[in-house]
């Protein structure tokens, strides 16, 4: 059930109990105007009655202006209209401090500010999941100023960042229809099913497939002998943290010096460089260019390193100044995130479709 459904019922059972509330100390109210109304016999009795039954329910006690020594049993109905009207009382304390000291009205009306955000989303980024890995993606992706959504599974918390930023995410099943639909996966960029279970990665692939198929899909893979089933449930692309993880190892052993700096490159807060990619899509100033009309490694921050054909096929590393750029291609640079968004706002053009998508038996790079 998406985060909708539950806060519309959250919703109503607030109405729900407040209503109840309010009509109860109403109608204690109606008793006990009435009830005085019928034992006073003064000039002012509607006000006279409000006035006892008010100090008599808040135990106030400033004073009865309704003579109850010569009127017994206004006696006995004070007492009885006080025990029962404490319980009203605090029955209607209790649903008010429940809904505003708890915070739970908070945070319907909280969760409904952050479904607008998400609605405003276009070309975003969605990551399923709650775990270590989701937690990975969704900083780097919030790091290298892409907007994501991401979506937590029933009972989990979402992933702690230590970016300080406010994570955009709703709680729900990621395979449910509904709830993708609610992340946006319809005007999404790309989606990560990054859950513990292969079986859900592959539901949660199938869905958002059969809803966006020009969707890039990036799924977790947990056991390699479920790749085929993950591919074949339309992912773009497989990685296995274990995998890559052991590549990792592999590498600290025999080149430690380029992952060091690898890793310097990609944890500096100040320099904060990155690989990227920049897509040259119709109607680009750069299509039919040279590679060194661009000058963009002249632009402050940034390396060009390859040139990709518009099929994803051919690679041309660091490309010769006289090659021509075709529309579909795409410029791969080393640099600032802030850079690349500057280069991509010059020269990506558009419409676009989203990359390119890997071949069948691509590796995951290390």
């Amino acid at each position: 059930m998406s985060t909708t459904h539950k806060d519309d019922q959250v919703l109503v059972e607030i109405r729900r109990r407040l209503f109840t509330a309010g009509a109860a100390v109403l109608v204690l109210l109606a008793v006990g105007v009435t009830g005085y109304m019928l034992i006073d016999t003064g000039q002012h009795r509607f006000l006279d009655s409000l006035y006892m039954t008010v100090i008599t329910l808040t135990t106030v006690g400033y004073g009865e202006i309704i003579p109850l020594d010569t009127h017994p049993w206004g006696r006995v109905f004070t007492m009885v209209l006080l025990l029962f009207g404490m319980g009203v009382l605090v029955y209607f304390a209790s649903a008010v401090t429940a809904f505003l000291v708890e915070g739970q009205l908070g945070q319907v009306f909280w969760r409904k500010r952050m479904r607008q955000a998400i609605a405003a989303l276009r070309e975003h980024y969605i990551v399923c999941g709650a775990g270590t890995v989701a937690g990975h993606v969704l900083e780097e992706l919030i790091r290298v100023q892409r907007p994501v959504v991401a979506i937590v599974p029933p009972g989990a918390t979402p992933p702690a960042l230590s970016l300080g930023t406010e994570l955009l995410y709703l709680e729900g099943d990621p395979a449910d229809e509904d709830v993708l639909r609610e992340a946006g996966v319809e005007r999404a960029r790309g989606l990560v099913p990054a859950l513990d279970s292969d079986r859900d990665n592959v539901l949660v692939t199938l869905t958002a497939r059969q809803i966006q198929p020009e969707l890039r899909i990036v799924s977790m893979l947990a056991d390699h002998r479920n790749e085929a089933k993950l591919r074949r449930a339309g992912a773009d692309a497989v990685v296995s943290p274990y995998r890559i993880g052991g590549l990792r190892m592999a590498s600290e052993l025999i080149r430690p010096v380029a992952v060091t700096f690898l890793d310097q490159m990609l944890r500096d807060r100040d320099k904060n460089l990155r690989v990227d990619e920049v897509r040259i899509c119709e109607g680009s100033s750069a299509v039919g260019k040279r590679v060194g009309d661009l000058k963009v490694n002249e632009h402050p921050g940034l390396l060009l390193l390859a040139l990709v054909a518009p099929d994803g096929q051919r690679y041309e590393y660091k490309p010769d100044a006289g090659a021509r750029i075709e529309a579909g291609a795409t410029l791969v640079v080393m640099g600032s995130p802030e850079a690349a968004a500057d280069l991509r706002a010059r020269f990506g053009g558009g419409p676009c479709p989203e990359g390119v998508r890997a071949p069948a038996g691509a590796a995951a790079p290390s």
